[in-house]
């Protein structure tokens, strides 16, 4: 089973996000290339899941961005 993707990972620069390993940035295990894999929040924004078919299932308490930026539970 496949470790549930973060979807507001803390510091998602620390990590590889090419696979399931999810290794430290400076340890690669999979050989996924020469560099880490960003976290989709790193290039799409904080909103990155809710656009597009990701396959990810949102649990009823996910956070979801507000407008100015910051980040609040859904009411």
């Amino acid at each position: 089973m496949a470790k549930k993707f973060p979807l507001h990972p803390k510091h998602p620069e620390r990590i590889c996000w090419g696979c399931d390993k999810y290794c430290p940035a400076d340890s690669l295990q999979c050989g996924n290339g020469s560099g880490r894999t960003l976290h989709p929040a790193e290039m799409i924004g904080d909103d990155w899941y809710l656009h597009g078919d990701w396959g990810i299932e949102l649990d009823d308490g996910a956070v979801k961005p507000a407008d100015n930026g910051t980040t609040e539970s859904p009411q």
